[in-house]
């Protein structure tokens, strides 16, 4: 039997953790995509991220449930939409992932983006808060909050997010974000954690680490999330890809290539403009 990469593991203000790698879902749907989460889980992946909007939620459960791999070892995590954030449609959305995914239990509960224009996010996290409370949902977190809007939230119902899902690539590291979230101890997700375009795996920062470690270009960027604390969820298909970006956790960039890599940044990163102080989710 192979044996899986060694997963560090970041851990919240509360206790919970979480692996340095998951597994990204979006687009992986249907009979191919629950193989893809099957797979990939009993690869060695045990963080699995999907979302109400990714209209996948069945066949990420159904690949939980078909792994070989004991059920408790696996984080699965879901995203309340924007349509969904009042009270009510809250409550019910919160429940319709849990049976679309075929679970008890959500393991990990988050805002997919607060939609701040709406207003209606922190009648959201209540929701989110109630769950939990209720015993359906075991961890709760948002994505794409600014610190205005967590401090929000937690002012408002006292209750922290254990997780923060953003966009975090080397176009746009988010020195800011990731200080104010170690200091409050929330974890950082990152999602497009290798960016959406060729030209960031082409860089030649990234060419010349990856060769000094005979890594690829992508495990050379998943590293630098790693040595920053940040959790990637990059989305893989294949097996191949998906041993390949698991096996990222145990490579070990120094100080200096870290910070070579981070000097990529630049002030227009962001892959779409989804500037979370006016992005509206629906």
């Amino acid at each position: 039997m192979t044996a899986h990469p060694v997963i560090p593991q970041f851990t919240a203000h509360n206790g919970f953790g979480l692996p340095a790698i998951g597994l990204g879902t979006y687009a992986l749907n249907g009979d191919a995509g629950a193989d893809a989460v099957a797979g990939a889980i009993e690869a060695g992946y045990r963080l699995v991220d999907s979302a109400f909007n990714y209209e996948n939620e069945g066949s990420v459960g159904r690949g939980v449930a078909a792994a070989d791999v004991d059920r408790a070892e696996i984080i699965v995590t879901t995203k309340l939409p924007g349509r969904h954030h009042a009270s009510a449609q809250a409550r019910t959305s919160i429940e319709e992932s849990r049976s679309r995914l075929g679970l008890d239990i959500t393991d990990l509960h988050l805002i997919h983006w607060p939609n701040p224009s709406q207003d209606e996010y922190v009648q959201a996290w209540a929701a989110l808060v109630d769950a939990q409370q209720r015993g359906v949902v075991r961890q709760i977190g948002v994505s794409n909050f600014l610190p205005e809007h967590l401090e929000r939230i937690e002012r408002e119902t006292g209750v922290r997010p254990v997780v923060n899902q953003i966009e975090v690539h080397p176009y746009f590291p988010q020195e800011e974000q990731l200080a104010y979230h170690r200091e409050h101890g929330i974890l950082t997700e990152a999602w497009s954690p290798l960016g959406r375009a060729k030209a960031l795996l082409d860089e030649s920062v990234i060419a010349e680490i990856a060769s000094a470690h005979g890594i690829s270009a992508a495990q050379t960027v998943l590293a630098w999330h790693v040595a920053r604390g940040v959790v990637s969820i990059p989305k893989a298909s294949s097996l191949a890809h998906q041993t390949s970006n698991l096996a990222a956790a145990e490579i070990v960039l120094d100080d200096a290539e870290v910070a070579a890599i981070t000097a990529l940044g630049r002030a227009d990163g962001r892959l779409f403009g989804a500037d979370p102080r006016s992005h509206e989710e629906s």
